[in-house]
């Protein structure tokens, strides 16, 4: 089934054109990834699609039976409304029909307190509602609210939307959407504020979805694993490449080696041309303007093409600013919030050369941390000091506002004109190198930072902090809304960063590209976090802790095999008929208890569909027993299983 197709579309920003007669469509079942720099109208397309934006031109046709969900970036909840109601309303009638049960409960209590009143009528609507909630199975409908937002890091159900942080809004309304039932989900930057472990989930949960997806990410492990399709946007057109992001960088590479060899032959014809229009006659170009316009088209092509495949290919060596002993020596600090131990013990001390990633659950302390190490909150307990010659670039998750009536060249020559690299004869990396290094076209330097995208600006606020040229740099989750083309370019310059580097990420990509060790907020046996440390950068962290999770399954099974050797033969069967009895006694009692929660299940299950309970508060606590018991009847039966 088609799900949608957009016919011609275009679209104009401030006399820019974004989108240029643009024809795209899905199908259902269709994973599709949209991906091209910031501020190419990524955003636009998809907003366009969803109906939240009109085009100038073109038509946008839904098929009439197709439903869909859309995730903006900034996703608007009703401040007033509580966290599990705003996600439960993703199913608006399983939701109504509850409030409507709960409701007819009330009004049958207060009835039923007064001598003589008739509850027939009320009665017969609980009977009513009570079979349309079956029939709709929304019975269960707040337990799989409340797993999808634990899973998505987001524990407090009863807190007002108003009082969430941004990250968390964006959090509840991810939920929300994954709970609708719909045929399409249009996702804009859905892994934005998500830990390294949610990621993960929501990652397997839309791979193995059958609904149709279309998503923006910058996650490269995470748009190779659940796309289908990439579709590229670039200068205003949009084109298409089956299979996933790894398909789409082999016939990418392909195209663009293609394109430098078409740009050699140009080179040449152009070289040719310009030849001849020198050596001619005014007379002779008068007469000849056709083949002087088609020299000019030829010179436009050779720029289109120069832009598309030229790479500034600077060797510098940033952070190479004097740094001496001391840069930042943190001893023995620990960090306690609202009576909540974040984090204790933990010491570092930086040195040139370092390449430190930290990650770590949503609200485990990170941030804060960060905000510890560069003196900006006093640590709990131990000692943090900052050497006199340590220059530390601080990029926040929050980056500060840049005066909108700056120019982009303006902005980044506020902070400095140049970096001196210290090497080579091109030493000094001007504001303008370093634009063109992440991105910003030349014709955009004039342009005002008001008129840019929220990933323009964010990347302009990532190069400010560059310009400065810190020889310690902090980066917190750079690569927030920023394209895959920006965090290319990033990993690039920290390849020539020789200064201490410290990065809270969730990006698993950017994470394996740029650290070479790991530190883990993870709990110890009596559950107090503690940093831990694993040298290698995330995939080395992932392999060892697998190894670790292997090593200790393969020593249970060394333990048993070894008490089988050392033990005589009687000693063998008295054990082999002991482990026998044992086994027979547990499973006799696996199936006493199956039996009792199967009974328990039934009466439960007979009694919400009775009609008979009236009382709301005693309606949710059956149903999260009800809950309960079909998790723990789960764990019966495997280990029942086991055992036979």
């Amino acid at each position: 089934m088609t799900i949608f197709s957009i016919t011609g579309i275009s679209k104009s920003f401030n006399d820019i054109l974004i989108l240029n007669n643009i024809s795209f469509g899905m199908e259902s079942g269709e994973h599709v990834g949209i991906i091209g720099l910031n501020g190419v109208g990524k955003t636009t397309l998809m907003r366009v699609v969803a109906g939240a934006e009109a085009p100038d031109e073109g038509t946008v046709a839904f098929n009439k039976e197709a439903t869909f969900e859309y995730l903006s970036q900034v996703p608007t909840l009703q401040d007033d409304e509580i966290v599990l109601d705003a996600v439960m309303q993703a199913r608006p009638k399983a939701y109504s029909l509850l409030r409507q049960y709960a409701a007819l409960c009330a009004a049958m209590d207060n009835l039923s307190a007064e001598k003589g009143a008739n509850t027939d009528d009320i009665q017969h609507q609980l009977h009513e509602v009570n079979r349309a909630l079956d029939n709709e199975g929304a019975w269960l409908l707040e337990n799989e609210a409340k797993a999808m937002l634990q899973k998505l890091g987001v524990s407090r159900f009863d807190e007002r939307i108003g009082n969430l942080s941004g990250g968390l809004k964006k959090r509840v309304a991810l939920a929300k959407t994954l709970m609708s039932d719909v045929d399409l989900l249009i996702l804009d930057e859905p892994t934005n504020h998500l830990d390294a472990d949610s990621v993960q989930w929501l990652q397997d949960r839309l791979v193995s979805s059958p609904r149709a997806i279309l998503l923006i990410t910058h996650d490269r492990y995470f748009l190779d694993a659940v796309t289908t399709r990439i579709v590229e946007l670039d200068r205003a057109k949009l084109i298409s490449f089956p299979g996933n992001y790894e398909n789409y960088v082999e016939r990418k590479a392909m195209i663009t080696a293609n394109e430098e060899a078409t740009a050699d032959h140009l080179k040449n014809r152009l070289r040719t041309e310009l030849a001849w229009i020198k050596a001619g006659a005014r007379a002779q170009r008068k007469k000849q303007k056709s083949r002087v316009d088609w020299v000019k088209n030829l010179q436009d092509e050779q720029e289109r093409l120069r832009q598309a495949t030229e790479l500034k290919q600077i060797k510098i060596e940033v952070g190479t600013q004097f740094a001496g002993s001391q840069l930042i020596d943190a001893v023995n600090i620990g960090k306690t919030i609202a009576g909540r131990p974040l984090f204790q013990n933990f010491t570092y001390k930086a040195a040139k050369g370092d390449r430190i990633g930290i990650i770590g659950p949503n609200g485990s302390g990170k941030s804060t941390l960060l905000n510890i190490l560069v003196g900006e909150i006093p640590t709990d307990t131990g000692t943090v000091k900052i050497g006199t010659t340590a220059r530390i670039g601080y990029f926040r998750q929050e980056s500060s506002d840049i005066a909108p009536t700056l120019s982009v060249l303006a902005a980044v020559r506020e902070v400095a004109e140049y970096i001196d690299t210290g090497v080579g004869r091109d030493r000094f990396l001007t504001a303008k190198d370093m634009l063109q290094r992440f991105n910003f076209p030349t014709h955009q330097f004039g342009s005002l930072v008001g008129n840019l995208s929220g990933g323009e600006r964010r990347r302009l606020g990532l190069l400010r902090v560059l310009m400065n040229n810190p020889n310690v740099l902090i980066l917190d989750e750079p690569t927030n809304d920023f394209d895959i083309q920006t965090l290319n370019a990033l990993e690039e310059y920290l390849q020539f960063f020789h200064g201490a580097l410290i990065i809270v990420s969730h990006d698993r990509a950017f994470l394996d590209r740029s650290v070479e060790f790991i530190y883990s907020f993870e709990p110890n046996d009596e559950g107090l976090v503690h940093i831990k440390q694993y040298p290698g950068n995330y995939s080395a962290y992932l392999e060892k802790k697998e190894q670790k999770q292997e090593n200790t399954r393969e020593a249970e099974k060394n333990t048993k095999v070894q008490m089988l050797t050392t033990t005589t033969p009687q000693e063998v069967s008295q054990t082999s008929r002991k482990n026998k009895y044992q086994a027979t006694k547990e499973r006799e009692s696996l199936e006493k208890r199956i039996e009792s929660h199967e009974k328990r299940k039934l009466a439960i299950e007979t009694l919400l569909s009775s009609g008979e309970i009236t009382d709301y508060k005693a309606l949710k606590e059956h149903s999260d027993e009800l809950a309960t018991i079909l998790t723990e009847l789960d764990d019966l039966t495997m280990q029942w299983l086991e055992l036979a």
